[in-house]
């Protein structure tokens, strides 16, 4: 019962949209903008810097509250996780949006940086020389999450990787899109306005 309440908590903290909130303070709806996700990357396309790196922040602590929680009701490692993971699928599926949402990867480094924070510091430094290279935040993702799995096994514990498979599929799933322009050429790169 407990990691299903923990969940639950996860799951509607993900849910706060919290790029939303922000570009709509500013008279910007995100889902009629850019690509129409309530990302920090839209929002610096649509909205510009601050309130991007403020969205960044709120996704970010989204996903690391959730595991806090776990670790103060001592969940375990396995069950930390997947309150982890609820965080991020409330993200991707926002009770306020209608279940739709953004694509995760802030709340996914959240949920690394409690979780497993050596592997969400290589998981962010992959994810930063990507973009600087290709100024592509998708493809940042995409790689620095496809290696996920591989990361929990140089900088922690072979327990988490269900955990890491799980996270990485998520992400993968939700980025489908992005994959396909990507292979067009059509993807948006960073800085890009809306």
């Amino acid at each position: 019962m407990k990691i299903i309440l923990l969940s639950v908590f996860a799951f509607i903290l993900g849910s706060i949209p919290t790029g939303q909130i922000i570009a709509k303070s500013r008279g910007i709806d995100l889902k009629k903008t850019g690509s129409g996700n309530i990302g920090a990357t839209n929002v610096l396309r649509s909205a510009g810097k601050w309130p991007a790196v403020f969205t960044l922040a709120g996704d970010i602590l989204k996903g690391a509250i959730a595991v806090l929680a776990g670790r103060f009701f001592e969940a375990g490692t396995l069950f930390e996780g997947i309150i982890g993971l609820s965080s991020i699928l409330g993200h991707n599926l926002s009770i306020f949006l209608k279940f739709k949402g953004g694509k995760g990867v802030a709340t996914s480094i959240g949920v690394l940086c409690i979780y497993s924070p050596q592997t969400a510091l290589f998981t962010i430094i992959i994810w930063l020389m990507t973009v600087l290279v290709t100024k592509y935040s998708s493809l940042g993702a995409l790689v620095s999450f496809g290696i996920l799995p591989l990361s929990i096994i140089l900088f922690d514990t072979k327990a988490k990787l269900p955990v890491a498979f799980l996270m990485t599929s998520i992400l993968f799933v939700r980025h489908m899109d992005n994959i396909s322009r990507l292979i067009k050429g059509t993807e948006r790169k960073v800085g890009m306005k809306a």
